[in-house]
């Protein structure tokens, strides 16, 4: 039995003596050039020192692949170099996940099982919890970068949901950013008009 996490409820059944295998966690991957959402099961691997996305995923899904200067040459578990060849190329998205929002670049290579593998750098950087029993994973320690207080509503994915707060935010932000704008510039006219006066 292939024991695996879908949505954090793991299918194994430690009462009957079944080990956890692998865990995983369904995360929201926005696409930067047209902002196009879908969601994934990805694998959270220890082993694994980044982020990787299989190529094969990234080019269905239409994913803009960024050439990197010189390829990144990985070794599997046994020290061997992997078959299908070195990182080449990388992609910039949005992942969303219990409320983690981040912008991020993830290596892309061929062969790969996993369409997303969330590594060390990221189960480092983000810190989740993991019941092992039970392969829960929450997002209760994350930074504060990762916009840690949005919350699900009911009725939409949560990447959509997240992308509509955004939009919102900035949108909010900009607004302020004009308003200040134009204080400042009343208030250099202002000033300038009283000099002209002295």
């Amino acid at each position: 039995m292939l024991s695996r996490v879908v949505e954090n409820t793991s299918t194994c059944d430690l009462n009957k003596g079944d080990l956890l295998r692998e865990v995983t966690v369904k995360i929201g991957l926005e696409r930067i050039d047209t902002q196009e959402g879908i969601t994934v099961e990805a694998l959270l691997d220890s082993g694994a020192t980044e982020l990787v996305m299989s190529l094969e995923f990234a080019r269905k899904q239409g994913f803009k692949l960024k050439k990197l200067d010189r390829p990144i040459y990985v070794r599997n578990v046994d020290s061997s170099l992997n078959k299908k060849g070195p990182i080449k190329h990388t992609v910039e998205v949005k992942i969303y996940y219990q409320g983690h929002r981040e912008r991020t670049e993830i290596d892309v290579i061929g062969g790969q099982k996993w369409t997303v593998i969330l590594g060390m750098s990221w189960l480092a950087h983000h810190n989740p919890e993991i019941n092992w029993k039970t392969g829960e994973v929450k997002i209760t320690r994350c930074p504060e970068e990762c916009g840690k207080q949005w919350r699900p509503k009911q009725g939409k994915p949560g990447w959509q949901k997240q992308k509509e707060e955004e939009v919102k935010k900035e949108a909010e932000k900009k607004k302020e950013e004009k308003i200040e704008k134009r204080k400042k510039n009343r208030s250099k006219e202002g000033g300038r008009r009283m000099g002209d006066m002295g």
